[in-house]
């Protein structure tokens, strides 16, 4: 193998004197483990001085194979077999914890003996500490394997002779080569496929937060498999070859090259960081990485700047694998196929399916035509894509996008268009994004290209979670998706033009990373953008609306309490009208889904939608003409005796049990709830308290839990540590105390995966567990079993308190900001009955590592909470058990 040559290094391993410690012992443990501890030490220093990494993996691969060959020819007697390289191995590429994959090629027949020194020799390579993957094969077992599947196909292709008959290797590669079987053309469709369905598992992106680097797109798997196809299809040895057959320049070639040394670097920082074969840069890892790499600061920014750098590697590798394999797909797909050519216009052309320019001068005659060609793909549903010479003319052709580029209104006019389509404009936003055009076409866009926000709660860089935002707005019209949103289906047929939905999506997070409100700033950034393209004054100052309000009805929805009439009113007169509050529902969904796949459930999907039929109701009635909150109570009541007649076995009146309860009971609560409640509660002889009902699935998306008893002192705090410990999150908690101390508690809750309570088991499990804790309220509360998670460790948040008051309501709003951890509600409620606080209820929100939980209190004559000290206790009470959690 040409990396093998010249490597002879005797800080690395000294062969003679190592060789002498064998003379005595040929199978001396130690002296294989101190040859091994004694050269990945050395081997780290190397690396930590900078070496080339390519030269440190290639060393590292050529002491195994020193080391190997010893103990093989110490073990095995049989000249009719070889001891071969597969793998990355193969390659030469061995990293500190990679797997060292050895193939043990035999006759076809082999005797006791032979399996016997096998089994020894494998033993002992783990013993001194080897890592060992193996498989012990024929030829013809190679060849049937081969057939079977491609990956041991592959793995045949990279193979290389350690020690061993050469012939015997040489009669397995031809038997195995494409002549023989896995010819070019099905190679590269299977590995084609192969790597789509890769990709798919991560969401097809690679600015995922805490990316694979090696399986995930862009990563190290993306440039073997190119290098698969060139070996296969051209018999090349090295990439490089690639630029001989003109399928890359040398400029491609050397960024190509670039970036794997990066990903090599960080690869083997990773492996040194967590002593173990693990390609995930998890937020545990990445500030050990990024400090190997000089980053190192004391808060994020070393990590984020270090992660911008690889995020943008990946980028640029991706558009690489794309151009080549789109390369191979001309050169090895269509080859045999006769040229269809059909012209477009001037400017373009496809051939075999594929939109190329007519010549390769288009770009500098025509340079709006960098933007025309993304309006093609999304006019013609039978262009497949982009000829790989053409992607490569584009990218030398960005320069051509400067100030008198955008201000051109022919350009203006073009990228409107493609916001305008009825079809692709996510995919064509994508494709732009990574030929370069997008962020060269929005100058501030480049600057948010690869920025990662240091956190649990976004799992992409905001320019992936930009294009998320924008996919899912296209997502809503598709019927497919009519069952996940649609409410969102029946708004976007409602907003007059599709296109400032989508321009309100570029720019709502394009500010972030500068300093100062991103909402703002942002807003600014969109209304000079519209105004610059000669939209209509009403159409840039809603765009500019949307931006600055995108968080508005989350936020509200979250945050507030939505069952109060003022909060709506309030948020009704924020929004103006119908329309405004349209677009800001939609852009509201797609940017929490594009957040993170997970946190959008039915929850949340009630939650928003809760707040937009309330708030449409209020716009339609009149800002100027609010509901009355004595008119909403009477409407309440007559709605939840429609629901109750005609039920039996009733032990008292509806009314009866109502005049306990006061006004604000009829406010919380909707009629289906309040009949659930008086059905449970005068059915029951109540003998024995608590009385519990469950729902598993109700029109707020989530499950119910409802609990009637005497009001009594910890009734929170260990109803909410029981739901932990069984596994339930808590997401709105409202308490109502009737005129003759009984509590009415109810509990909106998901599992932990985010499914609604199934099944007659898991209910009667909640009920079991609920009664067995607050039927022995003199006893001591345990603690929550919920594990912390290890990642929670470099997030770490200080807890802050906020008061607030309600004037209208008789409350005090208590905010509560902290790392989210098991028992926090617990804690919280704990500390509020330690203060003498009353709780009437509570909005929990988790944004990945951190909890933002509002809860709604007062004194214990049902007021604001107007005394300091009693205000001090709370604040001093939660964050000492909260530090004590």
């Amino acid at each position: 193998m040409m990396w093998q040559q010249g490597i002879s290094d005797r800080q690395l391993f000294d062969f003679e004197n190592f060789q002498h410690s064998l003379t005595n012992s040929p199978s001396d443990l130690k002296a294989y483990k101190k040859a091994l501890h004694t050269a990945n030490e050395y081997l780290l220093e190397q690396f930590e001085a900078g070496e080339s990494v390519k030269d440190i993996l290639y060393r590292r691969a050529w002491l195994i194979d020193q080391l190997l060959t010893s103990v093989w020819q110490n073990a095995i007697t049989s000249t009719d077999i070889t001891l071969v390289a597969v793998g990355g191995y193969g390659r030469g590429e061995l990293h500190p914890c990679s797997d060292i994959d050895i193939m043990i090629l035999t006759a076809p027949r082999i005797d006791k003996k032979l399996t016997s020194e096998i089994e020894k020799f494998l033993a002992f390579l783990w013993d001194i500490g080897l890592e060992v993957g193996h498989s012990v094969r024929s030829i013809k077992e190679c060849i049937s394997a081969a057939k079977a599947d491609i990956t041991v196909a592959t793995n045949l292709m990279e193979a290389r002779v350690i020690t061993g008959s050469d012939k015997l290797f040489d009669d397995m590669r031809k038997l195995t080569g494409p002549e023989k079987i896995w010819p070019s053309r099905k190679f590269f469709q299977a590995k084609w496929t192969e790597q789509i369905e890769r990709h798919k598992k991560f969401d097809g992106t690679e600015h995922k937060l805490e990316p694979n680097i090696k399986e995930g797109p862009g990563g190290l798997r993306d440039i073997q498999m190119v290098d698969w196809v060139a070996k296969r299809h051209f018999s090349a040895q090295r990439l490089s070859e690639l630029v001989t057959h003109k399928f890359l320049t040398q400029d491609e070639y050397n960024s190509l090259a670039a970036g794997r040394e990066f990903l090599w670097r960080v690869r083997f920082a990773l492996h040194t960081q967590t002593g173990r074969h693990d390609d995930r840069l998890l937020f545990d890892h990445q500030r050990n990485v990024a400090k190997a790499f000089g980053y190192d600061t004391k808060d994020n920014s070393g990590v984020e700047q270090f992660m911008k750098v690889y995020h943008r590697t990946v980028r640029e590798l991706s558009r690489l694998n794309e151009m080549l394999l789109q390369h191979f797909q001309e050169a090895i797909l269509y080859a045999r196929r006769k040229e269809k050519i059909k012209p477009i216009n001037k400017r373009f052309q496809i051939r075999n399916d594929f939109i190329e320019v007519s010549h390769d001068r288009v770009f500098k005659r025509w340079p709006s035509a960098l933007l025309e060609l993304f309006l093609l793909l999304q006019q013609n549903k039978n262009i497949k894509g982009v000829r790989a010479s053409t992607i490569r003319l584009i990218r030398e052709s960005i320069e051509l996008i400067d100030e008198n580029y955008r201000n051109d209104l022919r350009n203006q006019s073009l990228f409107l268009e493609i916001m305008r389509q009825p079809r692709r404009v996510g995919h064509e936003l994508r494709r732009m994004h990574r030929y370069g055009v997008l962020s060269a076409y929005l100058p501030e866009f480049s600057i948010i290209e690869g920025l990662m926000q240091f956190d649990l709660f976004h799992v992409y860089t905001v320019d992936e979670h930009t294009l998320f935002v924008v996919r899912n707005m296209r997502l809503f019209e598709q019927d497919e998706y009519s069952e996940k949103f649609p409410l969102c289906q029946q708004v976007l047929k409602e907003i007059p033009k599709q296109e400032l939905l989508y321009l309100a999506g570029m720019f709502h997070d394009i500010a972030k990373g500068r300093g100062g409100s991103h909402a703002e700033l942002g807003a600014e950034d969109a209304l000079k953008f519209c105004r610059n393209h000669k939209l209509p004054e009403f159409d840039s100052r809603l765009v500019a609306w949307l931006v600055r309000s995108h968080l508005l009805m989350a936020k509200t929805a979250q945050r507030m309490d939505i069952s109060d009439p003022e909060v709506i009113n309030n948020f009704a007169s924020k929004v103006g009208d119908i329309m405004h509050l349209n677009y800001l529902y939609l852009l509201t969904v797609a940017d929490i889904c594009g957040t993170n796949p997970q946190l959008w459930n039915s929850w949340k999907d009630a939650l928003i939608a809760d707040l937009y039929n309330k708030t449409n109701l209020a716009i339609r009635r009149g800002l100027e003409n609010p509901i009355d909150k004595a008119e909403r109570i009477e409407e309440t009541k007559k709605a939840s005796l429609e629901l109750i007649k005609g039920q039996s076995g009733l032990n008292k009146k509806p009314e009866q049990l109502w005049e306990s309860l006061g006004e604000d009971y009829f406010i919380r609560y909707s009629p289906d709830e309040i009949a659930w409640h008086t059905k449970a509660i005068t059915k029951s002889n109540m003998v024995k308290f608590p009385l519990i009902a469950i729902r598993e699935l109700t029109f707020r998306g989530a499950s119910e839990i409802f609990i009637y008893t005497k009001d009594t002192k910890n009734l929170f705090s260990r109803t909410t540590l029981t739901l932990d410990n069984l596994g339930l999150n808590v997401l709105d908690a409202r308490i109502v105390t009737s005129k003759n101390d009984h509590t009415l508690d109810t509990f909106i809750v998901l599992e932990r995966g985010g499914a609604p309570v199934k099944g007659k088991d898991r209910i009667r499990e909640i009920k079991n567990a609920l009664v067995q804790q607050l039927s022995a309220l003199d006893k001591p509360l345990k603690k929550s079993s919920r594990v912390r998670s290890s990642k929670l460790k470099n997030f770490p948040i200080p807890t802050r308190i906020f008061f607030s008051h309600d004037e209208n309501n008789s409350r005090t709003i208590m905010e509560v900001s902290t790392t989210d951890r098991p028992g926090v509600l617990s804690s919280v409620g704990m500390a509020m009955e330690f203060c003498g606080v009353t709780l009437q209820g509570a909005k929990i929100a988790t944004y990945g590592e951190r909890v933002e939980d509002i809860f709604f209190v007062t004194d214990e004559n049902n007021q604001i909470i107007t005394d300091e000290i009693k205000l001090e206790c709370l604040q001093k009470s939660i964050t000492e058990s909260l530090k004590i959690n």
